[in-house]
């Protein structure tokens, strides 16, 4: 079994107390510059590090941060992560991630796991089933400083990074309007989720300006965002078995997006031949699918920064934060042949 090596085996090994050893560490001024550069000069030699959860326990402080998402494989939330890490390991912070699987249970454990390992605060992205907020509510009230982003909680009072999902959809969808085309699906997450609410409204507001009405039948929600690819596969069915089929889906995820796609292919729909797609996805590899797809691209990496400096400040802050704020990030359309409703694919 590993046994750190300690202030006592320093102590020990010099014949000094603990408590001088452990002053000269700190650099304390009451003890001699030859006693300093002694232990000094024998720690570097043995490669002494502090022990972390014994200065965790001395600062109550663990200088970690947990981070809360459905998937770590999802393009969006690598991204995110990297941006995550980037301010956390330069402002001395270490980060745990833990995985979701877009499963109410498992957010609920991995939550109640970080906080009794004592992180400092919780970046936290909902799972797709989450409804019932009590176990961040319970912490939050605690003084356990939250920060939320993308997938967000209005009902806490907390800082907020999320991307303009309103505007997002909004643009996708007005895109396959002007490209000559009425009857236009919609495939997203479970109902409840903040980007789910978002997206949907842009997406009938781009309706809405082309004086297209909404179609309930069109809007196919997949409760484990993509997750379970038979879920995403019966939409899809859903949706291009209807006696009024849409001529394009607008799709409002990631995952939802490669399954939306995995779909149609086993379904034997060609793209953008029998059907149009846009969708939400920060895939670096959009334009290498068959066909290339039109994109809305969050900034991803951006909103994990933003995101982890709000955390920090709020941890850091020598006094209660009262006021509390939601940045909100633009998204970008990217459009490639996937939209191009009734072109055949030139291979």
């Amino acid at each position: 079994m590993f046994e750190p090596i300690t202030i006592k085996d320093i102590a020990k090994a010099l014949g000094l107390s603990t408590s001088t050893v452990s002053r000269a560490l700190r650099g304390g001024y009451e003890i001699s510059a030859e006693t300093k550069k002694l232990v000094l000069e024998y720690a570097e030699k043995i490669n002494y590090h502090p022990n972390p959860i014994a200065l965790s326990l001395k600062e109550r402080r663990s200088h970690s941060i947990g981070v809360v998402v459905c998937e770590v494989a999802n393009n969006y939330f690598s991204q995110a992560i990297n941006g995550i890490e980037s301010i956390a390991y330069n402002r001395g912070y270490h980060v745990i991630i833990t995985q979701t699987h877009e499963s109410y249970d498992r957010e609920v454990v991995n939550v109640q796991h970080m906080a009794s390992r004592s992180v400092d605060g919780l970046l936290v992205s909902l799972s797709s089933e989450t409804q019932d907020l009590s176990h961040l509510k319970y912490l939050h009230d605690k003084g356990l400083p939250i920060v939320f982003f993308d997938r967000v909680a209005a009902e806490i009072e907390t800082h907020k990074v999320v991307a303009n999902n309103y505007k997002g959809a909004f643009d996708a969808t007005e895109h396959l309007i002007q490209s000559g085309i009425r009857k236009i699906g919609h495939l997203t997450s479970s109902w409840y989720l903040s980007i789910t609410i978002e997206r949907l409204e842009g997406y009938k507001a781009a309706l809405a300006k082309h004086n297209i009405p909404f179609n309930a039948d069109y809007l196919q929600h997949c409760d484990h965002g993509g997750m379970i690819q038979d879920e995403v596969e019966n939409a899809v069915k859903h949706l291009i078995n209807l006696p009024d089929k849409p001529e394009a889906i607008f799709v409002a995820g990631d995952r939802l997006s490669t399954g939306c796609l995995i779909a149609l292919k086993k379904l034997g729909v060609k793209v953008p031949l029998d059907i149009a797609i846009a969708g939400f996805t920060n895939s670096d590899f959009a334009e290498l699918f068959s066909p290339p797809l039109t994109t809305v691209r969050q900034p991803a990496f951006k909103i994990g920064q933003i995101a982890t400096e709000m955390l920090i400040q709020l941890i850091e802050s020598k006094y209660p934060v009262t006021e509390f704020e939601t940045k909100m990030l633009d998204t970008e359309l990217f459009i490639r042949e996937s939209s191009e409703f009734g072109v055949p694919i030139v291979q």
